[in-house]
């Protein structure tokens, strides 16, 4: 639902069901991906182990994290570091895309690739 959401604003969104499928995306698709978006919380597992296979072979690329759970369940997952970009859920589509921009704005390739 997100991802339509975005893709309505303008965005390009390459999407995965599963953290196995994203790993592989990451690496086998030849464009820029300049953000990866992720539940902190996934079946198999978690979004900071995930970002870290993904940032083997991505290294540029910018993470933006996400969750419902409380800070507590989120600080056990180890994602409410010094620099973490994260936003709770629930969350508006206009909260998202301004985070999303602000995100992409820190980055020095924040050119129009893949979100």
């Amino acid at each position: 639902m997100i991802g339509q959401m975005l893709e309505l604003r303008g965005y390009t969104v390459l999407t995965a069901s599963t953290p196995d499928e994203a790993i592989r995306l990451a690496g086998e698709y030849k464009g820029v991906i300049n953000l990866l978006m992720t539940d902190v919380v996934m079946p198999g597992m978690n979004g900071c182990d995930m970002v870290k296979q993904i940032k083997s072979v991505r290294s540029a690329i910018k993470c933006l994290f996400m969750s419902g759970y409380t800070a507590d369940v989120i600080a056990h997952h180890g994602v409410l570091e010094a620099g973490v970009q994260f936003i709770q859920k629930p969350f508006s589509v206009t909260d998202l895309e301004t985070k999303i921009r602000a995100v992409l704005e820190n980055t020095p390739n924040s050119g129009s690739g893949k979100v």
